[in-house]
Order: structure tokens, then C-alpha cells, then sequence
């Protein structure tokens, strides 16, 4: 497993050892041991699956209590991730990183605590699946706007509305969130 950092250092971008052949690959995706080496020391208790269609746009969500780690990867299709720092001790607050994710390429992203995460669909269909380090509680979920102009993100939507939820068409802007400390 390689491990390449973003913008945000604690984000990585990780590319596993993929073995493949005529009969197709193998690949680890989770491997505690592995993952320790690297500096990832979580515990997870939640995996989620998530399929959208071409133009969806999820985020940017974060829980301000029980905030979760997350490794995410595309098992088929094409996504934009993007992460933005929520922790006002870091010194990369307010600071976002971005990574194309896909079903080809096999890259995952680790995502710590305490970051805001969304991603919008490039393909005609993207499956994505996440391991969670906290259960998911819809009490403690914030979501911040995802134009806010403040953090001037570049989706690559090629002028295409994006496909929102009732609750990220609402979301907040970055000045306003509540932060981590």
C-alpha cells in the first residue's frame, strides 16, 4: 500500500497493491497492520454503499459529535471527492483537498475526523463504498453548502446543475459552520 498525502497532510490518498491476471485481481482494501504503518489507527464499525447517477453531488456532510473516519473507495464508475478541514487547531483549517476516485484505478482516500467530505458522480453511475470509524448519527449531521464561494471548489460538473438532496441544497456556508476544535 502506497500512501500519498493532499493538500490536508493527515488526508491521504492511498494506492493499494492490485494483482491481477486473465481471470481479473485481487486486492486488499482494509488490512489493520498495514494501515497502522501508514498512520491510520482506526477502528471501524460501519461500512456504507452508496450508488448515484451521472451529476449527483453528496456533501459536504461531517457529524460534530461522533465524527467519523472515513476510507473511501469507487468499486465501479468515476467520482470527485473533496475534503475541507473543519478543525480549527489545524493548521490547514479552512483548507480543502480534492482526489478523482474510480473504479479502474483502485486509489482509495482516508478521510480523518473532523473534515467536511462530499463528492459529485463524473460517470453515468458510480458505486461508492466507505468504512465509517463511528456510527452514523443524523442527530450530529451538519452539512455545508456546496458552492460556498468562500471555499471555491471546482466541481467538474461542465456546467451541469448538480443533482442535490432537500438537505444539501440547504446547506450551510463555511462561515457559519460549527467547527471542531
Amino acid at each position: 500500500m502506497e500512501a500519498t498525502p493532499t493538500e490536508i497532510p493527515d488526508v491521504l490518498i492511498l494506492q493499494p497493491k492490485v494483482f491481477g491476471d486473465a481471470r481479473g485481481f485481487f486486492m486488499e482494501s482494509w488490512n489493520e497492520r498495514e494501515f497502522a504503518r501508514l498512520g491510520i489507527h482506526a477502528r471501524f464499525v460501519q461500512d456504507n454503499h452508496s450508488r448515484s447517477a451521472k451529476g449527483v453531488l453528496r456533501g459536504l456532510h461531517y457529524q460534530i459529535k461522533q465524527p467519523q473516519g472515513k476510507l473511501v473507495r469507487v468499486v465501479a464508475g468515476e467520482i470527485f471527492d473533496v475534503v475541507v478541514d473543519i478543525r480549527r487547531s489545524s493548521p490547514t483549517f479552512g483548507k480543502k483537498a480534492a482526489v478523482r476516485l474510480s473504479g479502474a484505478d483502485h486509489r482509495m482516500l482516508w478521510v480523518p475526523p473532523g473534515l467536511a467530505h462530499g463528492f459529485c458522480v463524473l460517470s453515468d453511475m458510480a458505486d461508492v463504498l466507505y468504512k465509517s470509524s463511528d456510527f452514523y448519527a443524523p442527530e450530529h449531521e451538519r452539512s455545508i453548502l456546496w458552492n460556498d464561494p468562500a471555499l471555491g471548489i471546482k466541481w467538474p460538473l461542465d456546467d451541469m446543475e448538480p443533482l442535490l438532496s432537500a438537505k444539501d441544497k440547504v446547506g450551510t456556508l463555511f462561515k457559519d459552520a460549527e467547527y471542531f476544535e
